[in-house]
């Protein structure tokens, strides 16, 4: 197959194009943006671009005329996972969602009517929940109280999805990713940040006074379950799917996990919660499990010192 990724530089982008590559021709977009330091997306590339069947456009989704960079090629399947991402950071410029996420996905689906690509999968996110009190999260709860703007963000790219499957008879998948984490992770998520400063001797913001939730999944298992979409038969439709480990960790075990491994002991700061966080995440994924052959696997006992060993290699310390 031709795939077509989108954010192919980014950490979920990266490891889904290495995956696809074995068997298929991939494809990739990244702006290469400056959101965290570029660098690591550019020797994510590296290692892509050592694969015959990868080629690699440095644009924007956000760009119209990308359409016309590819008039040429036809593809059976679209992945965007191109976005921008960080809760926090959606507080300081709301803009970047608006342009990265909602303009970028009506482009890529508008990409997908024109080129008649009839599969489009992409990435949503646990966000959507937003203030659900519900648990484990369920694709059958409402989605309508988001708490913050990449939440509202996220939400609206579905929306956008199901209106253009059922007004072109595109088959779309969108993946709700709960907190993905591992090797070639984003220094902006929770497992880089804290490994990063606990080595540095550095204080680690601790939001919640480390009483937060997070449903954290490993990216092999991540990628199980894109592999599972894009290997899904089915109508054409709108099917949205949870991709989490549906297990909660408590954020100060978490942390305690991290100390374990790197030998060092974590100099914190305790902190209340943050505008637009929320206390817990927690994957439903029954749906997951039966569609897609969804079954994650990595504790974070497991995947946490794979992450840490990767760090240490990447940074040679």
């Amino acid at each position: 197959m031709n795939i077509l990724v989108t954010g192919a530089a980014g950490f979920i982008g990266f490891h889904t194009s290495l995956f696809l590559l074995k068997n298929h021709s991939v494809y990739g977009i990244d702006n290469l943006n400056s959101y965290y330091e570029p660098s690591l997306k550019k020797n994510r590339l590296k290692i892509l671009k050592g694969f015959s069947n990868f080629k690699f456009y440095k644009t924007d989704i956000q760009n119209k005329n990308l359409l016309k960079k590819f008039k040429n090629i036809n593809f059976d399947l679209i992945i965007n996972l191109a976005a921008q991402a960080g809760v926090r950071h959606s507080l300081k410029d709301p803009y970047a969602y608006i342009d990265s996420n909602i303009l970028g996905q009506i482009n890529m689906l508008e990409f997908a009517k024109t080129h008649r690509v009839k599969k489009f999968i992409y990435a949503s996110s646990s966000s959507v929940y937003g203030g659900n009190k519900k648990m484990p999260f369920s694709i059958k709860h409402r989605v309508d109280n988001p708490v913050s703007l990449y939440a509202a963000s996220k939400k609206s790219t579905e929306l956008l999805a199901e209106c253009y499957s059922h007004l072109f008879k595109i088959n779309c998948i969108g993946l709700r990713f709960f907190t993905v984490y591992g090797p070639w992770g984003r220094p902006d998520m929770a497992t880089f940040i804290f490994t990063k400063k606990i080595l540095e001797k550095k204080k680690i913001n601790i939001f919640n006074y480390g009483k937060m939730q997070r449903d954290f999944t490993y990216i092999d298992d991540i990628i199980q379950g894109i592999s599972g979409a894009v290997n899904l038969k089915c109508d054409v439709s709108h099917r949205i799917y949870n991709l989490g480990n549906s297990n909660p960790e408590i954020l100060e075990q978490f942390i305690a996990i991290i100390e374990k491994n790197l030998k060092v002991k974590a100099k914190k700061n305790l902190l209340p919660m943050q505008p637009g966080d929320v206390e817990k995440t927690f994957a439903d994924i029954s749906e997951s499990k039966k569609d897609l052959n969804f079954n994650p696997k990595t504790k974070i006992t497991e995947g946490i010192p794979k992450f840490i060993s990767w760090y240490k290699d990447y940074y040679k310390i």
